[in-house]
């Protein structure tokens, strides 16, 4: 019994994250009626501009500088993560049908994760720093970068506001709380306390990150509710888009390790190009999405997902060291 009751709570301790984005997916879908309530009620930029704020204040951005000497690895991952994953995603969206297509598009425009493509990185032995540098100039490019694509691939930025709309939005809850949580690492005690409860902040973020999920799927358990007589065809449009997902996903980290590779990097950078130029904050995935209906969110939530399980069996694949590192979740 006490060795069954050990392995839940290591199983726990490991993947509570991953357990708890099934339940709330699951609850917000399955029950949308009885969850709206609440769900509606958060306040939804809010919540993001605090969770990413949570997010960048462990971030230690002066770690970056040694990328400086040796840009050529940075400067390959942001051209993948922010030009290719997009030019990818277009032809592939074109494969699914309405929100499920903008969705796909939406996951392929928005920034590199701020937390999982560092310690992604650093649990395949690659070099933090690259991938710290990627993600500090993904999002704080991303008020351009991402609305520049949507509005390219799609042709609007959302049902009824115009670029500059979701321009001043991303600039507001993305590029602001990160300046913001950078401005306060300046201050000593703010920084070690940054620094020394970085799990805290951590589970916190991913707290305010669970509670958006909610709000997305109420979204598009509502959606769903309304094609009853759809439910086999739709199953087989989700199927269809995860597989997509995780395609787009494995091309652009193949697509960077190999890049790396050929162009005579160290092991090391070479994986810290294949995740940061792979992977995508959920975050803010999630806040353009919901302009665009509940299943906009899918393809969103699933490239996530994919991500995380996939990276963590490429990094066993391709670890360059035996570092006892444990995944984090953003």
């Amino acid at each position: 019994m006490r060795a069954n009751r050990s392995v839940i709570i290591t199983i726990w301790k490991r993947h509570w994250f991953l357990l708890s984005l099934g339940v709330v997916l699951f609850t917000g879908m399955a029950f949308p009626e009885a969850c709206s309530g609440f769900a509606f009620a958060i306040p939804k930029n809010w919540v993001i501009a605090v969770v990413l704020m949570l997010m960048a204040l462990p971030l230690r951005i002066d770690a970056m500088w040694n990328t400086v000497r040796r840009p050529g690895p940075a400067l390959l991952a942001v051209v993948i993560n922010a030009v290719v994953v997009p030019l990818l995603a277009w032809p592939l969206s074109y494969l699914l049908k309405g929100e499920l297509a903008i969705g796909l598009v939406i996951a392929a425009a928005v920034p590199c994760t701020i937390a999982s493509a560092t310690v992604w990185t650093r649990l395949a032995g690659g070099n933090e720093a690259i991938s710290i540098m990627v993600t500090v100039v993904t999002n704080l490019a991303c008020f351009l970068v991402t609305p520049a694509w949507i509005w390219l691939i799609i042709g609007r930025v959302s049902k009824t506001e115009p670029f500059s709309a979701m321009a001043t939005q991303l600039l507001t809850i993305v590029v602001l709380p990160i300046v913001v949580a950078q401005l306060l690492r300046l201050v000593p005690v703010v920084a070690e306390f940054a620094t020394a409860r970085k799990p805290l902040l951590s589970i916190l973020a991913q707290a305010g990150l669970l509670s958006i999920v909610l709000l997305g799927a109420v979204h598009s358990g509502l959606q769903l509710a309304e094609l009853k007589g759809q439910l086999s065809v739709v199953a087989w449009h989700l199927v269809w888009m995860m597989v997509l997902a995780a395609v787009l996903h494995l091309s652009a980290w193949f697509l960077g390790y190999r890049m790396g590779n050929l162009l005579g990097y160290a092991p090391e950078d070479s994986l810290a190009v294949a995740y940061a130029g792979s992977q995508k904050t959920l975050m803010v995935g999630l806040a353009i999405a919901l302009e665009f209906g509940g299943l906009a969110i899918l393809p969103m939530l699933a490239y996530h997902i994919e991500q995380l399980l996939i990276g963590t069996l490429l990094a066993g694949r391709y670890r360059v060291s035996n570092l006892p590192t444990e995944p984090e979740l953003d």
